[in-house]
């Protein structure tokens, strides 16, 4: 279990997306980034399948849980849960602004109370021993100024919270799908470059519309940590210069070729436990983004793995038709 996380570079919680099987194709091209999970209510925990919300790879370490909830007990229970199946770090969610988060009064509506985010932190710390961390906004609605979000951010680290996700931009509970909340309001990254000025202890971590490795170099100057989310999902091979340009470490793979060899095996013991190769290979449509043939590579893939007698080979398949300078 890694409790010393280097948060220099993370790839952000996606529901739908950074599933467990997103997370292992990750993992094969980048050993050093911190993964994060989908987000996982704590009702979903406390009432459903906990075996099936917690599963994971152990070679996804370090990987972190993100929790969603609004009930201090609630959560210590579930993050509990979360810790004995070896997490290495826990989120709590202060950032979702869909209907059906407001809903369940958690999400980014939670940064208008302050005082209960750090009542959740606090009582999530004192329940597990691995890091409790959050993810927020820079604002909501009306409540969108610097000092507000001084307020926020002070009152939630004396909690005991000593590392912010933040999101650059506003969230808009009302009129705004979740789509348009990533979209539409302004991106400010200077408001986070101040935040990391004014709690120059605490750790800073920056989010939102941050697209390439080049733009995260350049916020790392300004603060502790990048994550990135779309970006790296539709377009995964940036990530294949993570290790050796953040980190100092070898690369893990040096071609795309050698990033679907590595997945071979995994869909495999994917099937054979009863899974689709299209739950894994979804996640693999973006690879070869930017490159000769990842139209052909994105269509080889997408209609293959909905047929009854898709197997790993349709990587093989997909990737000799691919041109690679």
């Amino acid at each position: 279990m890694t409790t010393n996380i280097n948060r220099l570079f993370s790839i952000a919680p996606m529901l739908d997306w950074t599933d467990r099987h997103c997370r292992y194709f990750h993992r094969q091209l980048t050993r050093c980034a911190l993964l994060y999970t989908e987000m996982i209510t704590t009702g979903a925990l406390l009432h459903g399948d906990v075996d099936r919300h917690l599963q994971f790879n152990p070679e996804e370490h370090p990987v972190a849980l993100q929790l969603g909830g609004s009930d201090p007990a609630d959560l210590a229970t579930a993050s509990k849960l979360v810790e004995s199946r070896g997490y290495d770090e826990i989120n709590l969610n202060v950032g979702c602004p869909s209907d059906r988060v407001q809903n369940g009064a958690f999400g980014a509506c939670l940064m208008a109370k302050p005082q209960l985010v750090a009542d959740c932190i606090r009582a999530m710390q004192e329940t597990v021993s691995i890091p409790v961390t959050i993810k927020h906004r820079i604002g909501i609605d009306e409540q969108d100024s610097y000092e507000e979000l001084v307020n926020f951010i002070g009152t939630v680290a004396n909690s005991g919270c000593n590392t912010f996700i933040i999101h650059a931009r506003k969230a808009w509970l009302k009129g705004l799908s979740p789509k348009q909340n990533r979209e539409i309001p302004p991106l400010s990254y200077e408001s986070v470059y101040r935040i990391k000025q004014e709690f120059p202890a605490l750790e800073i971590i920056i989010n939102g519309g941050i697209m390439n490795l080049e733009e995260s170099r350049s916020h790392l100057q300004q603060v502790d940590g990048v994550m990135i989310g779309r970006a790296a999902y539709h377009s995964p091979w940036l990530l294949s210069q993570i290790d050796s340009t953040l980190y100092g470490q070898q690369d893990p793979c040096t071609s795309p070729r050698e990033a679907v060899e590595a997945m071979i095996p995994y869909i495999e013991k994917h099937l054979a436990e009863g899974g689709k190769v299209s739950h894994v290979t979804r996640h693999m449509l973006g690879l070869f983004s930017g490159m000769p043939g990842a139209r052909r590579w994105r269509r080889i893939l997408s209609e293959g793995a909905i047929r009854p007698d898709a197997d790993a080979s349709l990587l093989l398949t997909a990737m000799n038709e691919v041109t690679i300078d």
